[in-house]
């Protein structure tokens, strides 16, 4: 189904001891970060001024190596990122892996010869999203981890019918999101931490308890309701290779070198079609590192085997249960499997009085250190070291196998193994005719600021009395060439027949020539590519012109007026309610986002020239390949325009309407805005939420401040996620199609291990938010916005009723008009809300890390 037949393994590296274990196990290529601007901060990484050793490294033994760039990048930073690109180009680097458009802008003018692949986080799940990547100059994309298998056939078929050649890369193993990779702020909003910026705090992995009608729901040892199991699609691996799929990607750049040596092997073999036992590689894979393993969502959608909830941490395979233990220390075990001394295990305890359901239970684990066979599959073991309190430990208590030292030795020396770096090719040429000298030439590689190697035999060329100088004979001497770190590539031969040269003579030549192009300078290690380093004037030049260009005079914005609000209503009655206000001058426009389709038509009758801006309607923040039909409902209710949240959105609603681009469009900086304008005619975007108030200033200052729409007060959407807890948790079912739609009958919010209940909603196509429990005000920093130039600010409704719709709207219109201090506004907040407000995002907060740069 593609054109690229050959699929490519491509494995992660936290560190050295990772990238060579990933090679010595096959990976075809590596991906890996330095200490700035990656979306794994808390990994290792390489440092930069290490980045050509680890590139010659690597294609010395053949291997690629792309740079992870995969975050968004802010307007102070702009200048650092051009230094890394360069750095990147000057170490032949094979591509980047890119997330913020506005830096593939910059790329294309700094680095054009640099390919660029779209990372996950760019959140590409359709046609339309693989077609935005290749404008802003992709040559390959990742794909969103949510996609099944049926979606990728569904993909390709459809970039076949755009006529659009792109390499697809996928997820195949590791650790899984719960949210849409690049949509995820909840480490933004309750710690100014952003998984957009490499600083995901996981807070997927920690206890939440379903609050469901306002009472806590008993889901007995489920607590971790938003931590997947990991992926692995080792079995799937014949199927994603019949799709086309270019390249299968390995997650793991937090993970050690055991672990990367260990899934790369698997995955080697099976790409090679080598024969394996399923059980024993899914063994070794667990070893690896597991909170248990599954197909993802490429088998398709099945939220209750997604998420067990059972467990969140590394575990290896269970292994046994609990049928008794004793006071000695001594228990008794139903196994799987044979157990051996110096194996970890870990069972948990339950403890003797209810517990609090957001409360893990204890861990009681340690090495076997005795071990009695007791037959027909039960054993006795003792933990250590030391006496391990076994309490609290009940029958049937599951056992997982937590360590094994042969496991630890086999793998440690699979990561260490040594690899060779490949010869590299010589390309040579030999001329002569009789009584003439034989020649030989260097055709590449050419020595640097020295005339071209040629020499010259010691001896004339004779006529032949037997077999003379050929191909097979000159190629047999002249490629005796083991152990220098060169081979005969190539060899042409410009000789008359039937001459003669003795072959002592052509070993001499042979080696003269290797000497004179070690003389020169010509070894293995530098015959590798370089590129010539552009000066820092060059640099500053061309990132002076990208952003003059984006900050560029646009006749067709009209002069700013005063500032307004935009409100985003996601309920009939909070519509109406604005309506009904006495100030209808106080809002320039209204969005609409509303959950069932049946109430479009009748919100943009309602709203139908009672606004400057209008009503706009906004659809779902993601499109999948057979979704396309969700857009036709906000076509047919034709509205004054749209806030468009994917690139389906913006390719299908463009044409139609004018179109503002919402949050999940990641505008950090002024040159991915000026992209979107440029690209899709966007009248406004949104400001990214990943940024401080200082961050939101600088982008102000880069760009006519016209174009922009800041985020005033909302409950931050903390997961966007394919996940549906309704389904796993309210029903029996596995997906829409058999859970009886229990979103529709039940009110839903997640409590946190602080108390804080998070209000849960789901979209038309089944996807959840979970938005943060305490609302968000940037009221604060009114007078800086305001100062800054920016005119339009939004207040995003959740659930308020109308009077409370009423009451937000006049207190911040009230703010911006200057007849309420907005001090006081952040006051009557803190008061007003149940949870109070905070500045969330919009703090400033301390020393940013992520384009952080060692001297």
């Amino acid at each position: 189904m593609s054109d690229f037949t050959t699929p490519e393994l491509l494995a992660p590296a936290g560190d050295w001891a990772a990238l060579k274990a990933a090679v010595a196990q096959g990976a075809d290529a590596v991906y890996f970060g330095v200490e700035a601007f990656n979306a794994r901060l808390r990994a290792e990484n390489f440092q930069l001024q290490d980045l050509g050793e680890i590139m010659d490294w690597l294609h010395a033994r053949g291997v690629r190596g792309f740079l992870t760039f995969n975050v968004l990048v802010f307007s102070d930073e702009l200048s650092k990122a051009a230094e890394l690109l360069v750095a990147a180009d000057q170490a032949c680097v094979d591509a980047l892996i890119v997330q913020d458009l506005g830096l593939c802008r910059l790329a294309q003018q700094l680095v054009p010869g640099l390919a660029l692949h779209g990372s996950t986080q760019m959140s590409i799940t359709s046609a339309a999203g693989v077609a935005q990547a290749a404008d802003a100059g992709c040559e390959r994309v990742v794909l969103a981890r949510e996609l099944a298998l049926k979606d990728l056939r569904r993909l390709q078929n459809q970039l076949r019918d755009r006529q659009l050649a792109m390499p697809l890369e996928v997820f195949v193993h590791g650790a899984l999101c719960v949210a849409y990779s690049g949509q995820c702020l909840t480490s933004e909003s309750l710690g100014q931490r952003s998984a957009n910026r490499g600083e995901c705090a996981q807070a997927c992995r920690l206890p939440y308890q379903m609050v469901v009608d306002g009472q806590a729901l008993d889901l007995d040892d489920q607590r971790y309701l938003l931590s997947p199991q990991d992926l692995s699609a080792w079995m799937q691996i014949p199927e994603l290779v019949e799709l086309g799929i270019a390249s299968f990607k390995i997650e793991g750049r937090l993970k050690d070198a055991t672990y990367v040596a260990a899934a790369t092997q698997a995955y080697r073999q099976q790409l090679d079609g080598l024969a394996s036992d399923p059980a024993a590689v899914r063994r070794q894979l667990e070893m690896g590192f597991s909170r248990g393993l599954s197909t993802g969502w490429l088998e398709g959608i099945n939220h209750r085997r997604l998420v067990h909830g059972r467990w969140s941490k590394k575990r290896g395979p269970v292994v046994g249960q609990l049928q008794r233990w004793d006071d000695q220390g001594w228990l008794t075990l139903k196994v799987q499997e044979p157990l051996q001394c110096g194996q970890g295990v870990v069972l948990e305890a339950q403890p003797r009085v209810a517990a609090d359901p957001l409360v893990p239970p204890p861990e009681i684990g340690g090495r076997i250190m005795q071990l009695d066979d007791l037959g027909r599959g039960r054993c006795r073991i003792r933990l250590g070291p030391g006496r391990i309190n076994l309490r609290g430990l009940q029958s049937g208590a599951s056992v997982w196998l937590t360590g094994d030292p042969q496991w630890q030795t086999t793998w440690q020396k699979q990561a260490t193994r040594s690899t060779d770096p490949l010869a590299l090719p010589l390309s040579l040429r030999v001329k002569g005719v009789q009584g003439e000298p034989l020649a030989l030439d260097l055709v590449d590689p050419v020595p640097v600021d020295v005339p071209p190697l040629r020499l010259h035999s010691s001896v004339a060329l004779q006529q032949a009395t037997g077999q003379g100088l050929d191909r097979e004979r000159l190629e047999a001497q002249l490629g005796r060439l083991g152990g220098t770190g060169w081979r005969l590539g190539s060899l042409e031969v410009e000789l008359e027949e039937q001459l003669f040269l003795p072959v002592a003579e052509l070993n001499r030549m042979r080696r003269t020539l290797l000497e004179q192009m070690q003389v020169c300078g010509l070894t293995p290690g530098s015959a590798l590519p370089t590129k010539p380093a552009l000066t820092p004037e060059t640099v500053a030049t061309a990132l002076h012109q990208c952003l003059t260009a984006a900050r560029g005079a646009d006749p067709e914005v009209p002069e700013p007026g005063a500032p307004k609000l935009v409100v985003l209503v996601r309920s009939l009655p909070q519509l109406e309610a604005l309506i009904a206000l006495d100030r209808p001058d106080w809002i320039a426009g209204v969005v609409a986002d509303l959950e069932q389709p049946s109430e479009l038509k009748r919100a943009v009758a309602l709203g139908r020239g009672q606004w400057p801006e209008g009503l706009r309607l906004a659809g779902p923040r993601i499109t999948r390949p057979d979704e396309a039909w969700t857009l036709e409902p906000l076509v047919r209710a034709e509205p004054d325009g749209y806030l468009v949240r994917n690139a389906d959105q913006l390719e299908r609603l463009t044409p139609l309407a004018p179109c503002s681009g919402d949050f999940s469009l990641n505008t950090a900086n002024p040159l991915t805005l000026d992209w979107y304008r440029q690209r899709w005619g966007l009248d406004r975007l949104t400001a990214s939420y990943d940024l401080n108030l200082d961050q939101l200033l600088d982008l102000a200052s880069g760009t006519n401040p016209n174009w922009l729409e800041v985020t005033l007060h909302q409950h931050m959407p903390l997961f966007h996620m394919e996940h549906c807890l309704f389904c796993a948790f309210l029903s029996d079912g596995h997906d829409h199609t058999d859970c009886g739609r229990p979103c529709e009958k039940h009110e839903v919010r997640l409590r946190d291990r602080s108390g804080v209940e998070h209000p849960l909603t789901a979209d038309l196509g089944c996807r959840n938010t979970l938005f943060n429990g305490r609302a968000q005000s940037g009221v604060e920093a009114l007078p800086d916005l305001l100062r800054a130039g920016l005119t339009r600010f939004r207040l995003e409704l959740l659930d308020e009723d109308p009077v409370a719709t009423q009451r937000r709207v006049q207190l911040y219109a009230q703010a911006l008009e200057g007849s309420i201090p907005s001090a006081d506004v952040w006051r009557r907040e803190q008061i007003d809300h149940r949870l109070g407000v905070t500045r969330g995002s919009l703090r400033s907060v301390g020393p940013e890390r992520t384009s952080r740069i060692h001297s």
